[in-house]
């Protein structure tokens, strides 16, 4: 026996997903730079399509901006929680698919300059935003 279950340690989220995009405009992050502290009682929710587990709190986790399956690097974040659940079709029949949500709280956020070089660098081949 085996799972299909892998752990994580970087938290890729399109908008759908929950990824905070309101906050995290990278246009406006280039003019007037967001920074952490403003951030730092604000509880985020996400739900991925596959199931994985995430290092909890206090192990950082990079958090990441999936627009059109290019990656833009944001930050780090702690996992303030997270579940995984059976996903069912209309009729209660399971589709064999399970479906990982929780919550994060941001506690680093790069720089322009370094949110750069962070997804030039660590961004998997041909998915860097840049």
């Amino acid at each position: 026996m085996g799972t299909k279950i892998e752990f994580n340690d970087t938290l890729v989220l399109t908008q759908a997903q929950g990824f905070p995009a309101a906050i995290f405009d990278l246009n406006t992050h280039l003019k007037t730079p967001v920074l952490a502290e403003s951030l730092k009682d604000k509880i985020f929710h996400f739900q991925k399509d596959e199931a994985r587990f995430f290092h909890l709190d206090p192990v950082r986790i990079f958090l990441v901006q999936n627009i059109d399956g290019k990656w833009l690097h944001w930050g780090q974040v702690l996992i303030q929680s997270q579940s995984i659940e059976k996903m069912f079709d209309d009729h209660a029949h399971w589709l064999q698919e399970w479906t990982p949500s929780g919550t994060f709280k941001v506690v680093k956020i790069h720089h322009p300059d370094y949110q750069k070089l962070v997804t030039v660098n660590e961004s998997p081949a041909n998915k860097s935003f840049f």
